[in-house]
């Protein structure tokens, strides 16, 4: 039977939670197709809640998360917040321009210092790839990747296959393009693990210096023309040139970046004609995507993906927070 099925949306209310046996989501890689299968499903459930009116629930009452991002953030650390209290726990946004690390405190002092008072969860976004995973081992409480660096953001690829599975009914079978600066993009590489896991084909698109080095090795398939990779895919997902990480040139300009991997409906229609277009934010628009598409009313899923980030990171805390009292007394100190 394929783990891919999708399941029919519903009101989430207080029930036996399905096992999830992680303590931490530090990334995509690692997690099995049931992993997987499980998060979507109880994120699927949560779709419902959010669009009531009443959008309350209490699974987390008396639960302290605090999210602390090193990085801007808008999209992630909003619904972090929205799904933390809506979950009814306790959120405190840390602020990271007015805390101790502008005063040169290192990121395993502000663990130590964090671990200290007894969060229950903790949600950051680091500029450095591995720095999640470190200071996950200096606290004694879950760790939820927000993203770090150019390695990972789970919950990304995860409202990613939200959205694709309650819009086409699967994930297994479909040819889903990733097109734009994969070099320094974290989506892209928790995307390409999520699908790869989960049965579907992918396809990297991208000029040769936007791509890493060692693309071929992550069992993708690799295009440089925009049109050709396009031909007949899914899914049509883009990424932003993330230029606040480029050292150096890696595209001429970003006038001739649009000519070639720009996506404009001359260039979607070689894409299958129910294609889907993604973005995970925020956009460039007239840089990676033209204004027409990205509002297409009919193929653009780039709100809805917006909104499967509450339903998802809702899951997330839930199925984390179920093993609190296990941890605490397994690492009273840390892990």
């Amino acid at each position: 039977m394929s783990v891919n099925r999708a399941i029919p949306a519903e009101s989430a209310g207080l029930r036996p939670l399905p096992p999830f046996s992680h303590r931490h989501l530090l990334g995509i890689e690692g997690l099995s197709a049931q992993d997987i299968q499980i998060l979507l499903d109880h994120s699927d459930r949560y779709v419902e809640l959010n669009r009531a009116v009443e959008k309350k629930q209490s699974s987390l009452r008396g639960r302290t998360i605090i999210n602390l991002f090193f990085e801007n953030s808008t999209r992630t650390r909003t619904s972090f917040e929205l799904a933390g209290k809506r979950l009814g726990g306790d959120v405190i946004n840390m602020s990271v321009a007015t805390s101790s690390v502008k005063k040169g405190e290192t990121l395993i002092d502000t663990a130590i210092t964090l671990n200290a008072m007894h969060p229950d969860l903790l949600v950051v976004r680091h500029q450095d790839s591995g720095a999640v995973a470190l200071l996950a081992q200096k606290v004694g409480c879950s760790v939820i990747n927000g993203g770090d660096g150019s390695h990972e953001h789970p919950t990304q690829a995860l409202l990613d296959a939200l959205t694709i599975r309650r819009r086409k009914g699967r994930l297994e079978g479909l040819l889903v393009a990733i097109c734009g600066d994969i070099l320094h993009s974290r989506v892209a590489r928790s995307n390409i693990h999520l699908l790869n896991t989960m049965g579907a084909r992918v396809r990297l698109i991208a000029p040769p210096t936007l791509l890493p080095a060692y693309a071929e090795r992550l069992g993708v398939e690799i295009y440089h023309d925009m049109r050709k990779g396009l031909t007949d895919v899914d899914i049509v997902m883009m990424l932003r040139l993330q230029m606040e990480r480029f050292h150096g040139s890696f595209v001429p300009s970003t006038r001739e970046y649009f000519h070639f991997y720009g996506l404009d409906h001359e260039k979607l229609a070689f894409a299958k004609p129910d294609a889907l277009i993604m973005h995970p934010g925020p956009m460039n628009r007239g840089i990676e995507i033209d204004t027409e598409v990205a509002d297409d009313i009919h193929r653009s899923v780039i709100h809805e993906q917006v909104e499967m980030g509450v339903a998802v990171r809702m899951a997330c805390l839930e199925l984390l927070a179920q093993h609190i009292p296990n941890w605490r007394s397994a690492n009273p100190a840390g892990a």
